[in-house]
């Protein structure tokens, strides 16, 4: 058993205790925090086997991206101008070109994605996506921590429909047993491109493997349309008595959840996963925040793919989070800067079930945490702005100067450990190229 001790000039629990330690320290043993407090306090005479003193650094939690695609950063700006929150705008910009991918074309862009949320403090994500047997080496290879979900879209075909769940169904028993990575069923949108027959399979998979859903729900009317035609109520009331709601949901944007649904979900294990960059770019606009956390609804935060975000800088969707829920009440106390870093650590951990293991610094959690530079700008002044104002509006991933997951660096003092970007990215500019023949032939 090997222990370290982290000391830094500030530690920021994020906990439920709202602790902030001023030159504090945590101890580690193999993969979790054992002890944490001040450095005054500590025994000189303790002996450790590795003493890390990150001094003007601030320690904090991890963030937590609840909702992404890693593949899709081979299609980064390719949808300028156009929307992928309606089905027929998905489809004809995206889907086309996923038509023409092949699966050797994956894993650099899921190592591009995977440096690039490392590198702006990311240490564990929720991923939905085809093709998982590309995908996972590289999330391996990584170190990251991922909650990962096969993407079904089925668009009623029953051929399909069989190949897609075979293929998750293969997934979900190839990942047991591994100690960053649990999978979760992906039906791309309920009702929309999944039917109710694929979806009927997708609720039995997830009661056998114990696992959740990770889908995309309310980017447009389309699913409460059919529901409300099919059915005669909302989206929401057919996904309770069909049994949904008794799973755990990562339900990506959201932004036409009826507030009729909101006490139907309260106390449920459904999340509403913010992607505020993604809601704005692509014209569709953001549920009501403040009312979905007054009926008691976790929320999570995310930064969907990157195709037109375009980048996985948590921190950036932080900031956005808070100003346009100020812009769009017309208050700016409408949302407090405390409540949105909650929605970037544990409120993604308790949206994957993790909430015991990550999404804050506390004795008996996983070491997953991040260091930022105290000596880099927008801090100052100290007395002017709290921690939670600097962490939410002043500062950005390029902070970011370390990154452990589970006890291991994967970023120590502004280099990769684990990912060699340097050639991930020459793969995905390769593949790129590729694709870009292959569709225009």
């Amino acid at each position: 058993m090997t222990s370290k001790i982290i000391k830094s000039d500030l530690v920021v629990a994020l906990d439920l205790e709202d602790r902030i330690l001023e030159e504090g320290y945590l101890v580690i043993e193999n993969d979790q925090i054992i002890e944490m407090g001040l450095q005054k306090n500590l025994d000189s005479r303790r002996k450790f086997d590795e003493v890390i003193e990150l001094k003007n650094r601030l320690v904090m939690p991890g963030l937590i991206n609840a909702h992404t695609h890693t593949p899709m950063s081979l299609f980064r700006g390719h949808v300028e101008g156009h929307t992928l929150f309606t089905l027929d705008g998905w489809y004809n910009t995206i889907r086309v070109l996923e038509l023409d991918m092949e699966p050797q074309m994956l894993p650099g862009a899921v190592a591009v994605s995977c440096a690039e949320m490392i590198r702006t403090g990311t240490t564990c994500f929720a991923d939905q996506y085809f093709w998982m047997d590309q995908i996972v080496p590289e999330v391996r290879r990584s170190g990251l921590r991922a909650s990962l979900a096969y993407g079904i879209v089925e668009l009623g075909n029953e051929q399909a429909r069989h190949r897609e769940l075979a293929a998750a169904t293969a997934f979900l028993e190839n990942l047991k047993g591994d100690d960053l990575l649990t999978g979760w069923v992906g039906p791309h949108a309920f009702f929309v491109d999944n039917s109710e027959e694929a979806m009927r399979i997708e609720l039995a998979l997830a009661s056998k493997h114990n696992t959740g859903f990770h889908t995309h729900f309310g980017t447009d009317d389309e699913e409460e349309i059919h529901c409300q035609k099919h059915y005669g109520h909302s989206a929401i009331e057919q996904l309770r008595q069909m049994g949904f709601l008794e799973h755990p949901i990562l339900a990506a944007h959201c932004i036409t959840l009826r507030k009729e649904d909101f006490s139907k979900l309260a106390h449920t294990p459904f999340s509403v996963v913010m992607a505020p960059s993604s809601g704005m770019r692509n014209a569709a606009g953001i549920p009501p925040l403040p009312e979905i956390l007054a009926a008691g609804i976790n929320v999570a935060l995310g930064t969907d793919n990157v195709t037109n975000n375009n980048s996985y800088d948590m921190f950036k969707e932080m900031a956005m989070i808070g100003k346009v829920t100020a812009l769009l009440t017309r208050n700016p106390a409408a949302i407090s800067t405390r409540a949105i870093l909650d929605m970037a650590t544990l409120g993604g951990a308790r949206a994957l079930g993790k909430d015991k293991e990550i999404g804050s610094l506390e004795v008996g959690k996983k070491a997953d945490l991040i260091s930022l530079d105290l000596e880099e700008i927008g801090w100052a002044p100290r007395g002017g702005q709290d921690i939670y104002t600097a962490l939410v509006y002043s500062i950005t991933g390029q902070h970011v100067r370390d990154v452990m997951v589970n006890g291991r660096w994967l970023f120590r003092e502004n280099q990769w450990q684990t990912v060699d970007y340097k050639s991930a990215r020459q793969e995905l500019e390769i593949h790129h190229a590729a694709l870009m023949r292959r569709v225009n032939k």
